[in-house]
């Protein structure tokens, strides 16, 4: 699903399998070891981030959700997946929308209304978009 994030940047989120009708991305972000089966053919980073928690290594994390970001807004199609793309996915999205101009404190509602009403699936995940910053 193309997500229009609020400064109007698109980014492509995704679970596992991917929609055969998606168009292969320019750059992924993936927040599950199991894309690493999957014969990528284009640049992609896969983070650890435990399915239903955040990330092990949340600095490491900031910095790849603040490149993929950057890859979006200079106009590369960037794709975010995790298992379901549904929790991990919604958090990133959530980081992201932050970078866009929404306030921390607004966005899992903003990712639930543009993405999916059940994202950023745990206080956990939602602390960690909170504690991110711009």
């Amino acid at each position: 699903m193309i997500v229009e994030l609020p400064n109007g940047v698109l980014v492509q989120a995704t679970g596992l399998p991917r929609a055969s009708a998606d168009p292969d991305p320019d750059f992924g972000l993936y927040l599950d070891r199991r894309w690493a089966s999957k014969r990528l053919t284009w640049d992609h980073v896969i983070l650890d981030w435990p399915d239903f928690g955040v990330p092990l290594d949340v600095a490491t994390t900031h910095r790849e959700i603040r490149d993929a970001f950057d890859r979006a807004s200079g106009g590369e199609r960037v794709e975010i997946g995790c298992w379901g793309g549904v929790g991990r996915t919604g958090t990133v999205l959530g980081c992201m929308a932050v970078l866009a101009g929404i306030a921390p404190t607004e966005a899992r509602q903003w990712v639930r209304q543009h993405y999916n009403v059940a994202a950023i699936e745990t206080e956990q995940q939602h602390d960690f978009v909170l504690a991110f910053t711009a």
